[in-house]
C-alpha cells in the first residue's frame, strides 16, 4: 500500500493544489474570521491564506505551479469575504505584487513539503476594518497545542470529498492534532516533526484539496498551514493530515517581509 501512496505523492500536489474543500463542516458565522484570505486565479478560488500584515498574506507554497510566477496578473487576493461570489460591502480585492515561496520548497527538481510555505505581497495595503483584520503570529518557541485542544480550519469549497461544485460561503470544521510519531510512521520521510504538525481525520471531518494554505487555529492562535493529505481521499483515517508549523518559520517570515519592503 505505501509504495502506491508514494507514487501518487510524486506525481500529485498532496492536498490537491488548485481545488478546494472543507469536509464535514458548517457555514461559518459571516465575517467571524476577518483574517481569512481567498486566493483567486482567473476569478476562481484556489487556496486559502491569512493576512499577517496589511500587505502580506501567508499561505502554502504548493498553491502555485511554476508557471504561475510569471502570471501574477491572473491572481488577486480577496479579504473580508463571506460569500466570494458576491460583491459584499466589506470585501477588498487586491492584486498580487510578488509571490515569495520558501527557497527550499523546490530544489534540484524535487519538492520538499516540509517547506510548504509562501508569502504573498499585496500591491496595496489592506484597509483594516470590522471585516478585515491582521492575525498575530505565534511566538518563536511557542509550545505545540495539547492533543485534546479543539482546533479549526476554514475555507471555501465543496462539502463532500468527490463533489466538484464548491461552496460560495465560508465553511469551517473542527479538527484535532495527534502525536507526530503517527505521521512519522505513515508518511515516513515526507513528514518532519521539527517543521510540521500531525492532524487526524475521523473519516467525516477534514480539510481537503485547495483549502491548502488556510490556517489551523488553536485557542484563537494560528499554529499551522494546511499542507497535504492522502491523495484522492481527504477523509482517509489511516494517513493523517499534515500542517506546516508556523512557529518554526517565524525567522524566515520576518526576514522576507523586511527584505521585500
Amino acid at each position: 500500500m505505501f509504495p502506491y501512496v508514494i507514487l501518487l505523492l510524486i506525481g500529485l500536489p498532496l492536498a490537491g493544489g488548485m481545488e478546494s474543500s472543507i469536509i464535514g463542516g458548517k457555514e461559518a458565522i459571516p465575517h467571524s474570521r476577518p483574517y481569512m484570505a481567498s486566493i483567486l486565479k482567473d476569478k476562481y478560488h484556489t487556496c486559502g491564506g491569512m493576512l499577517i500584515r496589511q500587505d502580506y498574506v501567508l499561505t502554502a507554497a504548493h498553491c502555485l505551479n511554476r508557471s504561475d510566477f510569471s502570471s501574477r496578473d491572473q491572481f488577486e487576493v480577496v479579504l473580508g469575504a463571506h460569500n466570494i461570489r458576491k460583491v459584499e460591502g466589506g470585501q477588498q480585492r487586491i492584486p498580487v505584487m510578488k509571490f515569495i515561496p520558501h527557497q527550499m520548497f523546490e530544489r534540484n527538481n524535487k519538492t520538499d513539503y516540509s517547506y510548504d510555505i509562501m508569502l504573498i505581497k499585496l500591491k496595496t495595503k489592506a484597509r483594516l476594518s470590522a471585516f478585515v483584520k491582521v492575525m498575530p503570529l505565534p511566538k518563536r518557541n511557542e509550545k505545540t497545542p495539547a492533543l485534546n485542544v479543539k482546533c479549526s480550519i476554514a475555507g471555501w469549497g465543496s462539502k463532500k470529498p468527490k463533489q466538484i461544485q464548491r461552496s460560495d460561503v465560508m465553511q469551517e470544521v473542527s479538527l484535532k492534532l495527534q502525536e507526530n510519531s503517527e505521521c512519522e510512521k505513515m508518511w515516513q520521510y515526507w513528514f518532519s516533526s521539527e517543521k510540521m504538525l500531525c492532524g487526524v481525520s475521523d473519516g467525516k471531518h477534514a480539510f481537503c484539496k485547495g483549502d491548502s494554505g488556510s490556517p489551523l487555529i488553536c485557542k484563537n492562535k494560528p499554529q499551522g498551514i494546511a499542507s497535504y493529505t492522502f491523495p484522492g481521499d481527504c477523509t482517509n483515517t489511516r494517513y493523517p493530515q499534515v500542517y506546516v508549523k508556523i512557529s518554526y518559520f517565524l525567522p524566515w517570515i520576518k526576514k522576507n517581509m523586511k527584505m521585500n519592503e
